[in-house]
């Protein structure tokens, strides 16, 4: 089916950038967000979309091409039909080899500028939104985010993609943090220091 174009064009000017027509930022992400009615900072399905149009050239835009050609994959060109496409926009529906995409693009798009990394309470605030609904398990999600909050080490200020991307991985291979072996591990070294975390808290909890 071919979508009506000039409305998809409409729809795109309507949050581009002032400066810049052929790309959509945040601000005009977030003006999408509201006639949408979610919320583009606590909603996950807004990612979702982006990744879903291909929203991958740089961090925290959308060009006009990715738009267009993401209303075209979609089939989307009004609001109606966006807000119609809302409930499949659930993490639940992407298998694990999608999730993983998506999940990637989740730190991609986050970046700011030229940056490689996210600063730690971005992680923070992230790592909930991508990974609830059962996707890991929640004390091993809350568990991580309060080593992140507390440990006192600099080099974890800023966090890579590997280490980004190491976690979930984790999550999805050790079940059991009792059967981790840090001596055979070729994990980063992250993941090692939050295993000592959990050991020196279960070994305070038995106290």
């Amino acid at each position: 089916m071919q979508i009506d174009v000039a409305a998809a064009q409409k729809l795109f000017e309507d949050i581009a950038d002032q400066e810049d027509p052929n790309v959509a930022n945040m601000e005009g992400i977030s003006t999408l967000c509201e006639r949408l009615g979610i919320d583009p900072l606590e909603d996950i399905r807004v990612l979702v979309l982006l990744w879903k149009m291909g929203a991958s050239k740089k961090p925290a835009e959308i060009s006009k091409d990715e738009w267009m050609q993401g209303c075209n994959n979609l089939q989307v060109d009004s609001i109606d039909k966006f807000k119609a496409l809302l409930p499949s926009l659930d993490t639940g529906f992407l298998d694990r080899e999608e999730f993983k995409d998506f999940y990637k693009f989740c730190f991609q798009f986050n970046r700011q500028g030229t940056h490689k990394t996210l600063e730690k309470d971005l992680v923070i605030a992230l790592l909930p939104m991508c990974l609830s609904g059962g996707r890991v398990p929640s004390d091993r999600l809350q568990s991580f985010c309060e080593f992140l909050e507390t440990t006192k080490d600099e080099s974890y200020s800023k966090i890579t993609l590997d280490q980004w991307r190491s976690f979930l991985d984790f999550c999805y291979e050790v079940e059991d943090l009792a059967t981790y072996d840090e001596s055979s591990s070729a994990w980063p070294v992250l993941i090692d220091e939050y295993v000592e975390f959990m050991e020196k808290k279960a070994k305070c909890g038995k106290k």
